[in-house]
């Protein structure tokens, strides 16, 4: 495959993370497509790094892996509490942050 393919395939891969995010009520869905959008960005940089034979691009992929792995146990953790008091985890309720 060619540069273009991945990122044709990137580029897909966040449009449709996009789209989750934004149409989507269910919290988890949408944190779903927050991780496509993250991983799609890891194939490009990846993707790149690969093409200019450097290692910058698959560092940063590393460091957008590891700060998603912790958005995945901060939100992950939020979702479940939010789930536990209310019994519902739609993103349509923003009043629940008042409290």
């Amino acid at each position: 495959m060619s540069l273009v393919h991945y990122l044709v395939l990137a580029s897909i891969l966040f449009a449709v993370g996009a789209v989750t995010v934004l149409t989507r009520r269910n919290a988890i869905l949408a944190f779903m497509g927050v991780e496509l959008m993250l991983n799609s960005c890891n194939l490009a940089l990846v993707t790149f790094s690969r093409v200019h034979g450097g290692l910058e691009g698959q560092v940063m992929a590393f460091y957008v892996m590891v700060v998603a792995a912790a958005e995945v146990v901060v939100g992950l953790a939020i979702i479940v509490s939010l789930y536990r008091s209310r019994r519902t985890v739609s993103v349509d309720e923003p009043s629940l942050l008042k409290n």
